[in-house]
């Protein structure tokens, strides 16, 4: 189980590198995207950085399930939605860059993040019983 997230976590991080290049590339240009406030370019940034962010968290995932000891369907259904909010987040942002439109769909990658950190706490504080 907590092997798909590691291999999420490090594939997110590669992505995070490459979708990094061109942007890196020019990002010294002022009106790049609309400038640097712009919608645009501000959503892609959440993209690149999100690629990173929530790859750590996998990563933070799969050594507290291994750690812990932690198994059971919660924990399944916790790794599922870690991943899911890992490959949605920076696609919702590159889309929401492409046609804003697509901004009102940035609940999926939100709900799954809250959903799965819960389901992990709620695994956690029945498995060692520190939360009672």
């Amino acid at each position: 189980m907590e092997v798909a997230n590691i291999y999420a976590a490090w594939t997110a991080i590669l992505f995070g590198f490459i979708s990094g290049v061109y942007p890196g590339l020019l990002f010294y240009r002022e009106g790049w995207l609309g400038g640097y406030s712009s919608w645009r370019r501000r959503v892609m940034r959440l993209g690149h950085i999100s690629f990173f962010g929530i790859g750590f968290v996998n990563l933070a995932f799969a050594l507290t399930v291994s750690h812990l000891h932690l198994t059971g369907q919660i924990v399944s259904v916790s790794s599922i939605l870690f991943i899911v909010g890992q490959i949605t987040m920076p696609l919702i942002c590159y889309l929401s860059a492409a046609h804003e439109r697509y901004r009102h769909l940035f609940f999926i990658p939100v709900a799954s993040l809250v959903g799965a950190a819960s389901l992990l706490v709620f695994a956690m504080c029945s498995t060692t019983g520190l939360c009672t």
